[in-house]
């Protein structure tokens, strides 16, 4: 019995690790034609003429910090928030509502609409990885 379970278990923990969230395969479809994944700000700079868009990693670094309730707000309603606009900013882009930085904005404008193309659990979904996905990492 013991002989059969260990490779099973070997077998489930290797599957578990290749899984892709619904949210990174929204990423995926819909947002890695343009944006990349994650790269260091060295190299984005150092690439900076074959990126399309900015990286995702900056993306939700930048939206977290842009984003600001008060301090003692628990973050379900900062994550709330941020998602919220990430939902809308998706399908309703507007340079008035942009937090890129003005270099960014410069070199790539305001992304287009997503509005025919994401539905809105792709938009929840995909707003919801972009937030947890990239806690903790820098850019």
């Amino acid at each position: 019995m013991k002989i059969l379970l260990v490779p099973f278990l070997l077998a489930s923990s290797l599957y578990a690790a290749e899984t892709v969230s619904e949210g990174e395969k929204v990423y995926q479809n819909k947002c890695a034609s343009c944006h990349i994944k994650i790269t260091t700000k060295d190299e984005a700079l150092k690439n900076i003429k074959e990126l399309k868009a900015p990286p995702m990693v900056e993306v939700s670094i930048r939206l977290k910090e842009m984003i600001k309730i008060t301090d003692d707000v628990d973050n379900i309603i900062h994550k709330g928030v941020v998602i919220a606009f990430i939902k809308d900013y998706v399908v309703n882009p507007d340079i008035e509502k942009s937090m890129c930085h003005a270099m960014a904005l410069d070199r790539f404008g305001t992304m287009p609409s997503l509005k025919e193309k994401i539905s809105d659990d792709e938009l929840q979904s995909v707003a919801e990885w972009i937030y947890d996905y990239f806690e903790g990492k820098k850019f």
